[in-house]
């Protein structure tokens, strides 16, 4: 009886929470349906028959930038970042667990160390870096975002990889395959927990990233991702924000996210829980 009234208690606290984290995306979805009047004069208010314009908004802030490029340019840069992230530091945990050396040891609190080093001590040197390197194009700039996310990853996918028995491993090697086919054949599959994780929680970052690509990306060329068309093209001539365009276009940005994220979040827990076991 105790127990159920806990639960009841606990299941009330977390819907109070979750109800305070949800309640700025209702203001945004709401909001991106008035008219701008009625956005500043009432910010929280619920969209009324003189207030409401339907999707003029959303019309007006897809015409105010170049929105279906930016959209293309945003896929590039999250699809190739992430499958770069996954391949390379799921290859790299493996390396470094399997090995075990103490040279191994070392680069793996490296990449450990490299998430509590602050975006802001490398964002001065970045762009020059990313320049002379030719890293300032939608198709190279997943090479920053490996550098930048391979810590988080790598940390994962090792915590992973010691649940891995390594018995498996060497009965294929047994069986004829080399470490590559190893890895790709029968390692990757029994991983995928965790690629999941990894997958949703760097696309979550790279999707809603704006410093980053502003420093690096050549935007003469016109490359801009959505948050940084957004950003650019939310106030006219005279500096005034056009805000029902502004909260449209914020919506149009987090959908496929919000998406993405309700179809696959269960397998965040399943991957944290399964790189959690040591085998």
């Amino acid at each position: 009886m105790i127990e159920k009234k806990q639960n009841r208690w606990l299941t009330v606290l977390f819907s109070v929470i979750c109800a305070v984290y949800i309640y700025p995306l209702v203001v945004l979805l709401f909001n991106s349906f008035k008219e701008k009047e009625a956005i500043t004069g009432q910010v929280f208010g619920l969209p009324t028959a003189q207030s409401f314009v339907g999707f003029e908004n959303y019309l007006r802030g897809i015409r105010s930038i170049d929105f279906f490029n930016s959209v293309g340019y945003s896929l590039v840069v999250t699809v190739g970042s992430v499958a770069l992230i996954l391949v390379c530091t799921s290859m790299c945990a493996w390396y470094l667990n399997r090995v075990g050396s103490r040279w191994c040891k070392g680069i793996y609190y490296l990449f450990v160390f490299s998430m509590a080093v602050p975006f802001q001590m490398v964002m001065f040197t970045l762009p020059y870096l990313a320049d002379r390197l030719g890293f300032t194009s939608p198709w190279t700039i997943p090479l920053v975002y490996l550098g930048f996310g391979a810590g988080l990853a790598v940390f994962m996918f090792t915590g992973f990889v010691k649940s891995i028995p390594i018995s498996i491993e060497e009965a294929a090697m047994i069986d004829g395959c080399n470490p590559l086919s190893t890895f790709f054949r029968v390692v990757l599959p029994i991983m995928k927990p965790t690629y999941i994780s990894v997958a949703i929680l760097q696309t979550m970052w790279i999707w809603n990233d704006y410093l980053l690509p502003t420093l690096v990306l050549d935007k003469t060329k016109g490359y801009y991702t959505i948050p940084m068309a957004i950003q650019s093209a939310v106030t006219d001539s005279y500096g005034t924000v056009d805000y029902g365009a502004f909260m449209a276009l914020l919506v149009l940005a987090i959908i496929p996210i919000v998406v993405f994220y309700a179809l696959a979040q269960k397998q965040i827990i399943r991957g944290v829980i399964s790189g959690a076991v040591k085998g």
